[in-house]
């Protein structure tokens, strides 16, 4: 999986650049801001960019602002955003389609999920940070398009959201993988999804999942 990495903090940077290489992914491209960030990308061509929304100059959009520009030129193009903060505006903003991820900085150094994370944007799937998801969750919602899911169900889309694998999940609940599969089946038939690959019905029932916030 090729890679291009964007912060402006060189020492994130050139840590997260260590990790993926030694994951076996081929970082290349590395960016300090935005401007450097869309010449290495459009150069490159890679399968995912990982960005920080924060950068150079002002230090306060940039980030957001390049990775949307990424999304309009290069469709095909995974992004995954970093954040300091939980900012759920720039996250729902940016989770608006297949190949997209938002995350905390400090999830880096969890780094199989954070590896993982990488991988599965740049295939195409999606990447919310735990503390955005809880904090959706935890929002009362009007005219709520999941309302027909049970608690079980929510909490399983909710870590679909994050990213995580059918295995991932029943880890995680501690539950058998085939206890994960149903509730997965049943989310795609509440949320009246196509019939089509599961990895695509996933991605879906996550953006039915993101959109249903206020």
């Amino acid at each position: 999986m090729r890679v291009v990495v964007a912060d402006d903090s060189v020492l994130l940077r050139e840590g997260i650049v260590r990790l993926l290489t030694e994951a076996g992914m081929d970082v290349v491209g590395q960016a300090g801001d935005a401007e450097d960030l869309l010449r290495k990308v459009g150069a490159h061509k890679p399968d995912v960019a990982i960005i920080d929304i924060k950068m150079p100059p002002t230090h306060t959009d940039e980030g957001l602002r390049a990775a949307a520009e990424i999304r309009e030129r290069h469709p095909d193009i995974g992004v995954l955003v970093l954040s300091q903060y939980v900012e759920e505006g720039y996250a729902l903003e940016l989770v608006g389609g297949a190949g997209t991820g938002y995350l905390l900085k400090d999830r880096v150094g969890d780094i199989d999920r954070f590896v993982e994370s990488v991988r599965r944007v740049g295939e195409g799937g999606s990447a919310l940070d735990p503390e955005v998801v809880a904090q959706l969750l935890g929002r009362r919602r009007q005219s709520d398009p999941l309302e027909g899911l049970s608690p079980r169900e929510r909490e399983v889309l909710g870590l679909m959201a994050e990213g995580r694998s059918n295995h991932g999940i029943a880890q995680q609940l501690v539950v058998t993988d085939r206890a994960v599969e149903k509730h997965v089946t049943n989310i795609f038939g509440k949320l009246d999804l196509p019939a089509a690959p599961d990895d695509h019905r996933r991605v879906l029932a996550v953006l039915a999942f993101v959109r249903a916030a206020p």
